[in-house]
């Protein structure tokens, strides 16, 4: 179910900006109601049934829980086959809008019938879902229709109104276009078997009779006049065409399962032929637009191209001036190339002097430098010498001190150093025991001693 509203798409966009009259916006909530809600059954009871002096009828369906109000045309309503009266239950085709005088919600009846027609609603609605289920309405496999088809196909009675009107139509938008008749009953028990096997008829003779699309079509009746187009053979067959196949079938407000599985819907079926036909009978019209469409594009042609010659001819130069402007450009340019050399050269005259100017500014005193250098080399022999006078006073005092602590020095003093026999410093009586050897170091020679004694 469509959601958006197209009719009102251009009215409703800046709503929020506007001030609406009571009119316009009971106008838009009707085109609101039409295009979000399609023709639709709706079964209810009649109640508070009036019939006009026009012949219009106007009543209340209801149910247990709520009730709507209803109005059917004259020209629906004596198209009747039965008279309705309150407390009959029905079922009703309607269209879902608003009445705007009063800006009451009701319904515009397209069809009535009693409640008990609803069974063969309701196997057409199991058939229906069940194909759908498998894909068969998928509108990704509807195949486009030839513009131009070389030839038709139709599928009906020959008795048929439908034919008739089909006919008539193709010839006035198509004369020279062939018709092939392929017939069968469209009503009847057996209707539903025919229609399938005429079907396959025409497509497996397509490409000898030259057909390039079918037209399967029937005038209108009630639900059970239609009923062999609601039939699952005929469906799957339409699929299984090898040409596309336009169903005409009943009046606007009817529809089929075969309506449902066809490559394209028309309301009726004079409104078929005007589909398939839609090639051919535009085809002078696009002719003749294309002709001022082609002639308008020489012209534009032919005038750019006249502007093209007319400045190549201006562009034209003889040789000879073009050698003349040639050699003044030439010249030109030499003038040109000895300018710049000379301003470089004098840029880079300048740009000499200046760094000499520069270097001299920064060339060092050599002299004061020197003088600096002599002062600093006096102050740093000095400082050697003053450094090391110093260094030799400490090392002297060093040795001095040195010479004092000598073992040698000690020794000749009268000390001795006495070891063990391991070589062992003693430097205590009781690290010796008695009858030890012991070595006593002198300041001039060694003596080996033996212990006698301890104190």
């Amino acid at each position: 179910m469509q959601t958006d509203f197209p009719g009102v798409a251009g009215a409703t966009e800046n709503l929020a900006a506007q001030v609406l009259s009571v009119t316009a916006l009971n106008r838009l909530a009707r085109e609101a109601l039409e295009a979000c809600l399609p023709l639709l059954w709706v079964g209810g009871e009649i109640s508070n049934l009036t019939r006009a002096s026009s012949g219009h009828l106007y009543f209340t369906l209801k149910d247990a829980q709520a009730q709507v109000r209803c109005a059917m045309w004259r020209n629906r309503a004596q198209l009747l086959p039965f008279r309705p009266e309150n407390g009959m239950r029905v079922e009703a085709r309607a269209l879902v809008t608003l009445y705007e005088a009063r800006g009451d919600y009701q319904l515009n009846i397209e069809a009535l019938r009693p409640a008990g027609i609803g069974n063969l609603f309701e196997a057409f609605n199991r058939l229906k879902e069940k194909l759908a289920a498998e894909g068969l309405f998928d509108p990704a496999q509807h195949r486009p229709l030839p513009r131009y088809p070389r030839a038709i196909g139709i599928v009906t009675s020959l008795a048929a109104a439908a034919l008739r009107d089909v006919i008539a139509t193709l010839r006035r938008r198509s004369p020279g276009l062939p018709i092939v008749l392929y017939p069968a009953p469209v009503q009847g028990a057996d209707a539903p078997a025919r229609l399938t096997a005429a079907l396959r008829t025409a497509g497996q003779r397509a490409a000898r009779d030259d057909i390039e699309l079918i037209l399967l079509v029937r005038g209108g009746g009630s639900i059970e006049d239609l009923w062999a187009f609601n039939d699952e053979a005929l469906a799957r067959a339409i699929r299984a065409c090898p040409v596309p196949v336009v169903s005409g079938v009943g009046h606007e407000t009817d529809f089929t399962i075969a309506d449902f599985a066809a490559d394209l819907r028309a309301a009726t079926p004079t409104g078929a032929a005007e589909l398939v036909s839609t090639g051919y009978h535009a085809a002078p019209a696009e002719l003749e637009t294309r002709r001022h469409r082609l002639q308008r594009a020489m012209q534009r042609r032919l005038e750019t191209l006249d502007q093209r010659l007319d400045r190549c001819a201006l562009r034209l130069v003889h040789p000879r001036e073009r050698v003349r402007q040639a050699n003044d450009t030439l010249n030109a340019l030499a003038l040109r190339l000895q300018q710049a050399m000379g301003k470089q050269l004098d840029r880079a005259r300048q740009r000499q002097a200046q760094f000499g100017l520069r270097l001299q500014a920064r060339r060092p005193d050599t002299g004061s430098l020197r003088l600096n250098l002599d002062q600093l080399a006096g102050r740093l022999h000095r400082a050697t010498q003053t450094r090391l006078q110093g260094h030799s006073q400490r090392l002297e005092a060093l040795g001095a001190n040195l010479q004092h602590l000598a073992p040698g020095a000690v020794l000749a003093r009268g000390y001795s150093i006495t070891r063990n026999a391991e070589g062992r410093i003693l430097r205590s009586a009781m690290d010796a025991n008695l009858g030890d050897t012991v070595h006593v170091q002198l300041a001039d020679g060694t003596l080996d001693s033996v212990v006698t004694g301890r104190a």
